[in-house]
């Protein structure tokens, strides 16, 4: 689980530097659309870092399987739905954004797998 708490810190700092990118470089590089785009990765990907740290915790005090898939899938999500509109934004190939759902798709399996794990803190085993 120190996996997805370093996974979280990393991609949390990461969403800072970019949204502070975003805000003082990139809006005079590219259209009102696109840094909304922009904006937009970055504060998912920050959402998501956090949600990993709820992961680790959740991991630790559970060792469910379904916390590791939780991890997994944030980590997914982020790569693909962040990353897709990061390199949208930057590349301007807007069929890009065809990846962005799978993305959204992995964040919403992390949150369920997250909510099964969640479920076995309540347990009388754990």
């Amino acid at each position: 689980m120190r996996t997805f708490a370093l996974l979280g810190a990393v991609f949390g700092g990461v969403a800072v530097a970019l949204g502070a990118f975003a805000a003082h470089a990139l809006a005079a590089r590219v259209e009102p659309r696109m840094l909304e785009v922009f904006e937009t990765a970055a504060r998912y990907q920050m959402f998501h870092a956090l949600a990993l740290f709820a992961v680790a915790w959740v991991g630790r005090e559970t060792r469910a399987a379904s916390a590791r898939l939780a991890g997994w899938a944030f980590v997914i999500g982020i790569v693909l739905f962040s990353g897709s509109l990061y390199a949208m934004v930057f590349s301007g190939v807007r069929a890009l954004g065809m990846i962005t759902p799978l993305g959204g798709v992995a964040f919403i399996v992390g949150w369920l797998a997250l909510a099964f794990a969640c479920w076995r803190l309540h347990t009388p085993e754990h």
